[in-house]
């Protein structure tokens, strides 16, 4: 008896031991108490049907706190705290849909219960998220992605096979009441039912029960924004350089529709024109060849990554150095600082991109910082896709300035 209560002992030490091992491993979740939602609103109901639109061209204007919370109490607010009623019908009243929100400040799942988000992750996912759906540039442009997720293992019991059915039907319930509310708040929106939900399941680290059933990309249509803290550039000009095949289009695509909303005039350049596919699948209209482009006609000169077609390329070396010597702004994105490495422009230069670089980027005597944008003077650099939209601000700002 003695042995046996000696090994119990030993067992619970070891126990509680492992809870509190586990316990140290969970990082604590930030809690966001989201004002009262609106009651009223300036629009009648026959005004909002009419003004709704599909929008997929966003200004990248991030949304405010009190819009997001609106958004989510249409989707699924309480109106009805003691039957615990909400804003969309639901089978059975067991209201088996989830919102998340994915913003540049990471992701969030809305509690209707007390109209509150809890973040979930502290990453920007909506470039990995737009890989994941068949209409990638809203969901990297917009200033909200909301993922509307259920489950069928809540209605089963109840409904049997008809679940599935009832589960799309509130779905569409859903996401009716949150483009509404958009168009009430002075905002665009798209819905996008073409999902690969085990990769959205997988950016969104949601469990195997959640089913992604819409990602509605919400924000400022282009050329429509609050214009609080907007930038504007108007007149000045930019060139995309991208290479002639497998180009980072979802670089290109978020970084360019950032100086579209800053009013910036873009053209792209490569080693030919034409249509030229991205890695993605995105294609793009290249006007201008590498070799005939003069840097005094732009005010900024920008690279796009690629599998490698300007590392040793004369012309867009001598581009990158012409650029530094005529006081031009000069961008490059993911693997593309080492072609500003290759042309000797980094030396002394705080840098930034693909970790991959980093050794290249510090042999050409750059300063490696791992951040997600660095600009230093006139030369900004970034990681990858997940910093595009703020790589165009940087640029958008540093052309204002000038």
């Amino acid at each position: 008896m003695k042995r046996l209560a000696i090994l119990a002992i030993v067992l619970v030490c070891f126990a509680t031991l492992g809870l509190g091992q586990r316990r140290t491993r969970i990082s604590p979740q930030e809690v966001i108490q989201l004002t009262d939602p609106n009651l009223t609103g300036k629009l009648t109901f026959e005004e909002v049907l009419a003004k709704r639109r599909t929008v997929r061209d966003f200004s990248t204007e991030a949304l405010k706190r009190s819009q997001i919370g609106q958004l989510a109490w249409a989707g699924q607010g309480v109106t009805d705290s003691q039957r615990g009623l909400r804003t969309a019908p639901s089978a059975g009243a067991i209201y088996p849909i989830e919102l998340f929100f994915a913003t540049a400040e990471g992701v969030y799942a809305y509690r209707p219960a007390d109209h509150s988000l809890v973040q979930t992750s502290q990453q920007d996912i909506r470039s990995n998220l737009a890989r994941a759906t068949t209409t990638p540039e809203p969901v990297i442009g917009a200033g909200c992605s909301i993922i509307v997720t259920g489950s069928t293992r809540q209605l089963t019991t109840q409904f049997g096979k008809r679940s599935r059915t009832y589960l799309a039907l509130e779905a569409g319930h859903v996401a009716q009441n949150i483009q509404l509310q958009a168009v009430c708040l002075g905002l665009g929106s798209v819905a996008i039912g073409g999902l690969d939900t085990a990769a959205v399941r997988k950016v969104c680290r949601m469990s195997r029960d959640s089913e992604p059933l819409y990602v509605i990309c919400v924000g400022y249509p282009v050329g429509a924004g609050s214009t609080e803290g907007q930038t504007a550039a108007g007149g000045k000009k930019a060139a995309f350089i991208v290479e002639s095949v497998n180009f980072r289009d979802d670089e290109l695509f978020a970084t360019r529709r950032v100086l579209d909303a800053a009013q910036i005039q873009t053209v792209v350049a490569s080693t030919k024109t034409g249509i030229i596919r991205g890695a993605l699948g995105g294609i793009v209209d290249a006007q201008v060849l590498v070799s005939q482009l003069r840097v005094e006609d732009y005010d900024a000169i920008i690279f796009i990554s690629g599998p490698g077609e300007y590392l040793a390329n004369p012309s867009a070396l001598d581009i990158a150095r012409k650029t530094v010597r005529q006081g031009k702004v000069l961008g490059a994105i993911g693997v593309a600082p080492t072609i500003l490495a290759s042309a000797g422009v980094l030396d002394g230069i705080r840098a930034t991109a693909y970790l991959t670089e980093q050794s290249r980027l510090m042999q050409a005597g750059a300063f490696y910082t791992g951040l997600p944008v660095e600009r230093e003077r006139l030369i900004i650099t970034a990681m990858g896709p997940t910093a595009s939209i703020q790589f165009g601000r940087a640029i958008a700002d540093a052309l204002t300035v000038r």
